[in-house]
């Protein structure tokens, strides 16, 4: 699975951040193996250099072999808490899809 990072221009994208991005998405979507080809994911600050509630913005996108794309997104204080929230989130709408499409 491969991960692509994206971020606006208040997210200072170094490689720690990607490395983050990355093991929280491999972590989050192990179990789907070679079901999910892509993830790409989305940073934003939406308030820019001023402080606010539930102002950093993760969007993640799956890329499925053979489906449409699934998306999520997430706010939260801090980025690490918006990476960890949207991650949370695809793991239950990736549950939710591909559980219907077994039954």
């Amino acid at each position: 699975m491969k991960v692509l990072l994206n971020t606006d221009n208040h997210v200072q994208g170094d490689e720690a951040l990607a490395q983050h991005v990355e093991q929280v998405v491999a972590d989050a979507l192990q179990r789907f193996g070679d079901q999910v080809s892509r993830v790409e994911v989305h940073l934003a600050d939406t308030n820019g250099q001023k402080s606010g509630d539930n102002d950093k913005h993760c969007t993640m996108e799956a890329r499925l072999e053979g489906r449409p794309p699934a998306t999520v997104t997430a706010e939260a204080p801090t980025m690490r808490g918006a990476i960890g929230e949207a991650s949370r989130k695809l793991v239950r709408l990736l549950d939710s899809s591909l559980g219907k499409l077994a039954r």
